[in-house]
């Protein structure tokens, strides 16, 4: 549960993000051949965002790789048990 509630907060902000960042009469920044006065779109809020995605879903891959091994080794649903048995 507490993978899929940050999954759910990441997947939140970006959408925030996304929602903030869209404005109307925005242009991709891609060369015209007539040279006229437009408003771009700035690529770098859109690279950030990609960038966010890409790293949240290889956390929750490495979080759901680790929730694998403790499941295998404690066949409980417990975490104060899981805690308490992998304490040094």
């Amino acid at each position: 549960m507490k993978i899929i509630s940050m999954d759910v907060m990441s997947t939140g902000v970006i959408a925030y993000y996304v929602l903030i960042a869209s404005r109307e009469g925005l242009f991709t920044p891609i060369a015209l051949n007539n040279a006229q006065e437009v408003t771009y779109a700035d690529p770098v809020p859109q690279a950030v965002i990609l960038t966010a995605i890409v790293i949240g879903f290889s956390i929750q891959a490495l979080m759901l790789v680790g929730v694998m091994k403790l499941a295998r080794d404690n066949p409980t649903l417990e975490s104060n048990e899981i805690e308490n048995s992998n304490t040094p």
